[in-house]
């Protein structure tokens, strides 16, 4: 389980970053995230939206101790993640825009790597590897540098390096960017497993169509502050638009957002 308790994130800025978001000399510092609350529960799928710089990224980030709250409180699996940070991450597995591999390294090693990391037994961890490779389609290239790797394969050694030590939290952010259909139709039907086996998942994405296939609850955040948090069927049902896209649209431009 995640839950998010009135939590915000305030960000220092440099002369430049506040010449880049015109704003005053006296003004310093920008609020990424503003008291949002929400819970996300094990066997369920949330999804959070929002137009690029909403504070998605910031807030999973928070959840997955790389920030500190400046207020507020999260804990993930019934730990606090500021003053308990080591055992939130035991539990969980974070999926980053940035995939941040090791060039030197191939995916065989890498993975095995990731997995002693993580104290998993040899068995289990031959196990879960043949599982993850079969479905990411990793086999073919698994004995390659990493570098020498296309930004979609990299990519598809992320996600496996992400969940290899079968975590009870996963974190998805923008999971399916990079990768062709197929791949990305695996990776919908791996989150689908991750919710079968009782995970508690979270995942970001700006395709319309992953939010309808995916999600049984969902917030929208915009300008930090959130514009709708509850299942997923609610939002359907208090729709105003023909399509979710449309939905999402109206939402941000009516509290003042532009895409």
């Amino acid at each position: 389980m995640i839950a998010v308790d009135q939590v915000s994130k305030q960000f220092k800025l440099s002369k430049k970053q506040k010449r880049e978001e015109k704003l005053g000399k006296t003004q310093s510092s920008i609020w990424a995230v503003s008291e949002i609350s929400f819970r996300c529960e094990p066997g369920r799928v949330f999804t959070l939206l929002g137009p690029n710089g909403a504070g998605k990224t910031t807030t999973l980030r928070m959840i997955a101790t790389m920030l500190k709250p400046s207020s507020g409180k999260i804990e993930v699996a019934g730990f606090d993640t500021v003053t308990q940070p080591q055992e939130v991450r035991r539990r969980i597995g974070f999926l980053t825009g940035s995939t941040g591999l090791y060039d030197r390294l191939t995916p065989n090693e890498l993975i095995k790597y990731y997995a002693e990391l993580n104290g998993m037994h040899l068995g289990r961890f031959k196990q879960r590897k043949e599982e993850l490779f079969g479905l990411l389609g990793i086999d073919e290239f698994a004995n390659r540098r990493i570098a020498k790797l296309s930004a979609g394969m990299k990519q598809k050694v992320s996600i496996a390096r992400t969940i290899i030590h079968d975590p009870d939290v996963v974190i998805f952010d923008e999971p399916t960017v990079g990768l062709d259909v197929i791949t990305s139709r695996n990776i919908i039907q791996l989150i689908k497993n991750c919710k079968e086996d009782g995970k508690t998942v979270i995942f970001s994405t700006h395709i319309m169509g992953e939010v309808s296939l995916l999600s049984d609850d969902m917030a929208i955040i915009h300008r930090g502050k959130l514009l709708f948090n509850g299942l997923y069927e609610e939002f359907q049902h208090q729709m105003q638009s023909r399509s979710i896209e449309d939905e999402f649209i109206r939402l941000v431009s009516e509290n003042g957002g532009a895409l």
